[in-house]
């Protein structure tokens, strides 16, 4: 898409923002904050990678609140799913297709280690729903948290009386069902996510993130820029941005921030550092839109949406802990010498991924 500018922004004047021949779109002041978010929060995972001293960055909401990473495959957990589960093990579909989905149902390190730790092999062809449940049990006995609460999927209706049952139960079904076959027969992303979408309990926004769980895989070999769904946070985020979006859906105005964003950053004079040479793609743009609107809670309090929500809630720690860095080996990436030293994370310790696991098991 193809897009200029009309006016500069301010708070009385909005700015216009043609995207292609037809739509003027008219922006937020922002739509400017959104790239600088970018730049500099990219710019801040950078100086901690390659070992700068703390504070990583002058931006007072930055360096106070938490935000993910600019790309979503660069977040801790993402990381971890990507070298210690997907491309840990038995390579055949069947394997990694469930093991992806086993942690992404409870999206948490410390359950995947827990289960690692209490079976010693994770594998599809010994998976026992009762087995996996009493492990579960016993965890949370001892007060464990089993589910990351960036989101979590609701329990589907299988019989069971805990939640984590009924998710054993959930993958058991998806398993028995011909899901990865249809999934492997998939012509486009978009059809992965619609496959993901027909199971219980799958809506929208959690089909699109297991889709593109499993095509950092070799199970599939999509484009992130073929498709995008928008969460409910990139949802308020892009309202945040856009005063009048000229008739263009979310997805729409997701993908002209993504074809926009090398223009959008040399026109502010911003150097934006990609990952190793990877343009942003759909969904790191739709992320971003999530982390925009928790960050203009504080820089502009005055742009809100009906959601309600008008502060931050997690604090940033700073962490000297090394950030390794291994990502989809189809994707190319060439790290740096320096980051070379911190590019095979597979003999990581856990107190390295900052993981306390004492109080899971009995």
């Amino acid at each position: 898409m193809d897009v200029t500018h009309q006016s500069g922004p301010s708070a009385t004047h909005p700015q216009s923002w043609k995207v292609g021949k037809r739509h003027t779109l008219i922006v937020s002041p922002v739509f400017d904050t959104y790239w600088r978010f970018a730049a500099e929060r990219q710019a801040l995972f950078m100086r901690r990678l390659h070992g700068r001293p703390c504070p990583w960055t002058t931006d007072e909401i930055l360096g106070t609140y938490r935000f993910t990473n600019v790309y979503r495959a660069a977040d801790r957990v993402s990381q971890y799913l990507i070298k210690n589960v997907i491309y840990s093990g038995d390579q055949t579909s069947e394997e990694v297709f469930f093991r992806t989905l086993l942690f992404k149902l409870f999206n948490r390190i410390e359950t995947w280690e827990l289960l690692q730790y209490e079976l010693g092999q994770i594998t599809c062809a010994t998976f026992q729903v009762e087995r996996y449940s009493k492990i579960l049990d016993l965890a949370m006995s001892n007060k464990a948290t089993i589910y990351s609460p960036a989101y979590i999927i609701p329990p589907p209706q299988f019989g069971a009386a805990r939640k984590h049952r009924n998710h054993l139960l959930l993958l058991e079904h998806i398993l028995r069902n011909q899901t990865l076959a249809r999934i492997e027969a998939a012509r486009s992303l978009e059809e992965v996510f619609q496959i993901f979408a027909s199971q219980p309990s799958f809506g929208p926004f959690l089909a699109f993130q297991f889709a593109i769980d499993l095509n950092y895989s070799e199970v599939l070999n999509f484009s992130e820029m073929d498709f995008v769904v928008a969460g409910p946070g990139a949802q308020s985020g892009i309202r945040k941005c856009i005063l009048d979006s000229a008739g263009l859906d979310e997805s729409s105005v997701i993908r002209a921030f993504a074809e926009a964003a090398d223009s959008e950053f040399e026109r502010r004079g911003l150097e934006f550092q990609s990952l190793w040479g990877r343009p942003l793609q759909l969904i790191d743009c739709q992320n971003l839109f999530c982390e925009v609107d928790k960050y203009s809670r504080v820089r502009h309090p005055d742009v809100s949406t009906n959601s309600g929500r008008t502060r931050i809630k997690q604090r940033f720690r700073a962490s000297a802990a090394p950030l390794p860095q291994w990502y989809p080996p189809k994707w190319g990436l060439r790290p740096t010498a320096i980051d070379k030293e911190l590019a095979d994370p597979r003999t990581a310790t856990n107190a390295q991924l900052g993981l306390d696991l004492s109080n899971y098991r009995h």
